[in-house]
């Protein structure tokens, strides 16, 4: 009787869920603790998603039996970074629009530092802050989910190149039964 194929959704979404809740206390910790947004600090938030985008691809690997093809290496790491991105989109808009607003209230304030530095009319500074106040929480949604999934199809290329293990004429399955009698 043949065991069933392991299943990349499962495992990609297990470890989005985990990634999920890791960034919501980053990112908690980064606002109790007082970090600049554009410090550089803010990497940190990358070292989980990179470690979980290659504990999904070496848990469905181990789940394959130790082998595994390139592109069944790449399934469950893009799968993660889809889930994950989205997951983490939901959450960026509840934090800006309904948890956390004073955060893109602060986001707007350093934009209008950086737009009156470039030089802009304070009519276009006043029209790029009325959107962003009114369309900021959407737009960051979008562009985490969108980013996370290109960020995610990169390291997920890197971590199938890495756990990459195809079958070999040498690597043939013992299909002799056990019992001594037969």
């Amino acid at each position: 009787m043949e065991t069933p194929a392991p299943n990349p959704t499962a495992i990609a979404t297990k470890w989005a869920v985990i990634y999920l809740v890791v960034s919501i206390v980053i990112t908690y910790a980064f606002q109790l603790l007082n970090i600049d947004q554009n410090s550089s600090v803010k990497y940190v938030g990358y070292l989980p998603f990179i470690a979980f985008c290659f504990l999904a691809q070496k848990e469905y690997k181990d789940q394959l039996g130790g082998f595994i093809t390139f592109g069944q290496a790449f399934n469950p790491g893009f799968r993660y970074s889809l889930f994950g991105g989205l997951l983490l989109a939901v959450f960026i808009y509840l934090y800006l629009a309904i948890l956390s607003p004073e955060m893109l209230t602060k986001a707007m304030e350093q934009q209008q530092t950086a737009m009156a530095d470039k030089g802009m009319s304070q009519d276009q500074i006043d029209k790029a802050l009325e959107m962003g106040n009114k369309y900021g929480a959407i737009f960051g949604a979008i562009a985490t989910a969108i980013s996370t999934l290109i960020f995610g199809c990169i390291v997920s290329l890197i971590g199938a190149a890495i756990l990459k293990k195809e079958r070999t004429a040498y690597d043939v399955i013992d299909e002799t039964p056990n019992d001594p009698t037969v």
